[in-house]
């Protein structure tokens, strides 16, 4: 290694973030035991956030250097359950510089990098980090925008462009679908977003979440008034339906609900 990439590399181990929270032995962020990073900051205010505390740019202040060294002490639980690095939110590309110069880190330490995002950021700042990232989970809230701006308060062009973009370079991708009861699972909504995901190739898997009521109590300790308050979780047979749609178009399931 040269002196300049060898500074590089001290630049990059020096690049600061900010970090609502740390789950260190996750188990539902793509497989394995993984070490969940919340960062701090998203620019959408969707009204089935189920971490609004993550929406202001607050929190930790950390460096690469400082979250690595937390990250190695768990290298051994990785390797052992074929886990990794899963990068969460808020919206982490907004903090874009943060985590590819995190993920680089862990790609020379051998580790699997996973990326939680919705998308909503520019291209550049979406492009930047995709060449170091091995899994995509990108979350799609609803595919038609005047709902869409409803949900979220945005419209989803370059949302969607953004997941066209990560398809046509071939980074492995899952399409997570929170599935709200009266809210996002309607027929057409079904079918929208099962159109979405069959179109961008049979490599994009996708994945049905059920809404979890668990975010109404951290909106209420906000001060926050959540629109979703009366809305139940989904039964099984909702998720059923929906993952019903999704076999006809031709979508695979990472977990399948069959019973109707």
């Amino acid at each position: 290694m040269t002196e300049r990439e060898e500074r590089g590399r001290e630049d990059a181990r020096a690049v600061t973030g900010y970090v609502h929270s740390v789950e260190t032995m996750g188990t539902v962020d793509d497989g394995g035991i993984r070490f969940v990073l919340f960062m701090q900051g998203c620019a959408m205010r969707c009204v089935f956030c189920h971490n609004p505390d993550t929406w202001l740019r607050l929190g930790r202040e950390v460096t690469v250097d400082d979250v690595m060294r937390e990250i190695l002490d768990y290298k051994p639980f990785f390797e052992a359950s074929g886990g990794g690095v899963t990068v969460s939110g808020g919206e982490p590309l907004l903090q874009h510089r943060f985590v590819r110069a995190l993920f680089e880190q862990c790609g020379a330490h051998g580790l699997h990098r996973a990326l939680d995002t919705a998308g909503y950021c520019k291209h550049g700042c979406f492009e930047s980090v995709l060449d170091c990232t091995d899994l995509l989970l990108f979350s799609v809230k609803v595919v038609d925008q005047e709902k869409h701006v409803r949900l979220t308060g945005v419209k989803n062009d370059v949302i969607l462009a953004n997941l066209r973009l990560a398809a046509e370079r071939g980074t492995n991708i899952v399409v997570r679908y929170v599935l709200i009861p009266t809210v996002n699972d309607s027929e057409r909504d079904l079918c929208d977003v099962a159109k979405l995901v069959a179109s961008l190739g049979d490599r994009v898997e996708a994945d049905i979440l059920p809404y979890d009521r668990m975010g109404v109590s951290k909106w209420k300790q906000l001060g926050l008034d959540c629109a979703l308050d009366g809305v139940p979780e989904p039964t099984e047979r909702d998720l059923a339906r929906a993952c019903r749609v999704f076999r006809e178009h031709s979508v695979r399931l990472r977990t399948d609900f069959a019973q109707e």
